[in-house]
């Protein structure tokens, strides 16, 4: 009997994971200095969607993981995007799959840098939320209101993520 399928967890760069989503991170010049020019304002750097309610920020506090990792799960949260904003310097794992007819399609994984964040767009396949360090702590703005904002998919196969670049 063979092991689960294995995939490289990959960097996290804006080009690689635009198809499901937006990398967040304060990188290059700012779009604008405010505050006197002590500040510089990186603007608008997601796509926010929600269907049918708000925006909230509310505070995750995950177990984190080790790699490799076995992803065994994927979701996804039809009505509204979702950004993860890290609380601390830690990077954590980011796994997402296009969808195939309405199911997961094959997964990807990617490593955050310190300081980077996500938006997850609308109807993206991802997995649970994997930082690689305690506390796990992260600020989660998402859709807040009425409806089933969420889909499970367990996978028959489950895929093993490792770190190889």
């Amino acid at each position: 009997m063979t092991g689960p399928a294995r995939i490289a967890a990959q960097p996290l760069t804006a080009a690689a994971f635009a198809p499901f989503g937006d990398v967040l991170e304060a990188k290059g010049p700012p779009d604008r200095l405010i505050n006197q020019g002590l500040c510089g304002r990186f603007h608008d750097r997601a796509r926010l969607s929600f269907a049918d309610g708000r925006a909230g920020i509310s505070l995750f506090r995950a177990e984190p993981r080790t790699l490799p990792y076995t992803l065994d799960l994927l979701e996804r949260h039809p009505l509204g995007s979702q950004a993860f904003l890290p609380m601390t310097e830690y990077p954590f794992l980011v796994t997402v799959a296009p969808d195939a007819d309405g199911r997961p399609g094959t997964p990807l994984a990617f490593l955050t840098t310190p300081g980077q964040g996500i938006n997850l767009h609308a109807g993206t396949w991802h997995g649970v939320l994997t930082p690689l360090h305690a506390p796990g702590l992260f600020a989660v703005v998402d859709r807040i209101g009425p409806g089933d904002n969420l889909e499970e998919h367990f996978l028959a196969k489950p895929v093993m993520i490792t770190h190889q670049f």
